[in-house]
């Protein structure tokens, strides 16, 4: 009898340590998002400057001056998040734009955050590796 008792005793327990252990994972691999939007974020910043550099000496095609507008406008969208970053609710706040932006039509977020880009580039590469 004790036997059965002490087994329905720890199977809270282990139910708690595992739906602990599943948001740990979760919060994981959304950070490893979040990182992997940012260090290309940042080489695409990097790529707009020397964009920039090469066409103050004229020797910046107009597809490339396209591309670093475009960058541009992400570096726009990025500080425009900062400002709601800093705002009191933020966790709230932020994904409220976000969706009010979605129903707009107007995308918020810089384009290395979207999920169809991120798609695209690994199916591109992985093209090209084969």
């Amino acid at each position: 009898m004790m036997i059965i008792w002490i087994h329905f005793v720890k199977a809270p327990i282990r139910v708690i340590s595992i739906s602990r252990k599943r948001t740990t994972i979760r919060f994981k691999r959304q950070m490893l998002r979040v990182k992997i939007a940012l260090s290309q974020e940042k080489a695409e910043t990097k790529e707009m400057l020397s964009i920039y550099r090469r066409y103050t000496m004229r020797q910046a095609t107009p597809e490339e001056m396209t591309i670093a507008n475009q960058q541009f406008l992400d570096v726009l969208k990025s500080l425009g998040l900062g400002v709601f970053a800093v705002l009191p609710f933020a966790p709230i706040t932020i994904p409220v734009m976000i969706k009010l932006g979605r129903l707009v039509g107007v995308e918020i977020l810089p384009s290395s955050f979207s999920e169809e880009k991120t798609q695209l580039k690994i199916t591109k590469t992985t093209i090209k590796t084969k």
